[in-house]
């Protein structure tokens, strides 16, 4: 019997590599040695593949994966006590550490010293190009601030009296950037808040304290990414498969010019416009054609339709077909006054 004392004989595969990379590779390799560690999981295989790989695909992301007891356990106790607050509640995923900002290139309003704090933490990537940080956001390159998602939400028709439960590592600026936020939104919720002595276990390991943002948010009845990256790809296309919950993508190509002009037009005005940009990136059934994007994020062969009718709703194939009226989805807010 193999010991378990050496650590697995590892290799690295290349990004996006087709599966008879695999066969001819990995498989021969992990015959031999019998235990293989692959020490990068992120888009290894190839976006487009056979359809049966892909259904393949969708057994071993979606049911096969599982996080340990531990974390499964503490992720469910605070979906739980966000519950028992309210009915429904919405997840943010606001990626704003300033790891995520340097690497993005933008700037922020901070002045001089964000300028200096991010470029010190750029030089970590040694590769990565200048870039024009006007150029990025008006590219949509650049994640949107607290106060810019909460702006967001609140024209899209999400009350005050929200609850929403906010997935992220450390805050750049910390408090002072959270609190335009909690000011839209006082029902504002954390790990940190919910779990407090419970998390001490977790606290060293990052990736462990993500896994716990992903289960919230993947429980949530309304999930909002602000950047998209793997954990936002996955969680969105897992939501699809699992019967379909909304998965909110800022369009931040056309709100970052809405900002700008915020302050030139009145609430009612700047809503009905963030409507509008918003369309197409609010989480329907259909926003994506088959074959379009990160199969991660649209995992298009595992969803069926019922025959017949366009608009009817995308279903986990393996469920069968559901009819949820447009009149069943969760409503998780009237639209307030800024």
């Amino acid at each position: 019997m193999r010991s378990m004392e050496k650590n697995p004989y590892s290799m690295r595969v290349p990004r996006k590599s087709p599966p008879e990379y695999y066969l001819d590779q990995v498989l021969p390799i992990l015959k031999r040695r019998r235990v293989l560690q692959l020490t990068k999981f992120d888009y290894r295989l190839a976006n487009n593949i056979d359809e049966e790989l892909q259904k393949l695909r969708c057994r071993a992301n979606f049911h096969a994966l599982r996080f340990t007891k531990p974390i499964q356990e503490l992720g469910q106790k605070l979906v739980l006590r966000m519950r028992e607050m309210a009915i429904r509640f919405i997840a943010v995923h606001l990626r704003f550490e300033p790891d995520m900002l340097a690497f993005s290139g933008c700037y922020f309003g901070g002045g001089d010293k964000e300028r200096y704090e991010l470029a010190e933490i750029r030089k970590r990537w040694e590769t990565l190009p200048d870039l024009d940080a006007d150029g990025e956001r008006s590219r949509g390159k650049c994640p949107l601030t607290p106060h810019e998602v909460g702006l967001m939400l609140r024209a899209l028709g999400f009350a005050n009296d929200t609850y929403i439960y906010v997935a992220s590592g450390e805050i750049y600026g910390g408090e002072e950037t959270l609190r335009p936020l909690r000011d839209l939104f006082p029902n504002f919720y954390t790990k940190e808040k919910l779990a407090n002595e419970e998390l001490k276990p977790f606290l060293p390991f990052s990736s462990r304290l993500a896994a716990i943002d992903y289960i919230v948010c993947d429980e949530s009845d309304v999930f909002v990414t602000n950047n998209n990256g793997n954990m936002a790809r996955i969680l969105a296309g897992r939501r699809r498969y699992m019967g379909h919950k909304r998965t909110i993508r800022p369009n931040a190509k056309r709100l970052s010019s809405l900002f700008m002009e915020r302050d030139k037009m009145d609430w009612d005005t700047f809503a009905r416009k963030v409507k509008a940009v918003q369309r197409g990136y609010m989480g329907e059934p259909d926003e994506m054609r088959p074959g379009r994007g990160e199969f991660h994020e649209y995992p298009y062969s595992c969803i069926c339709k019922k025959n017949g009718d366009p608009e009817s709703e995308q279903v986990r194939g393996n469920q069968g077909l559901k009819n949820r009226s447009k009149e069943e989805e969760p409503v998780l807010g009237a639209k307030g006054d800024e």
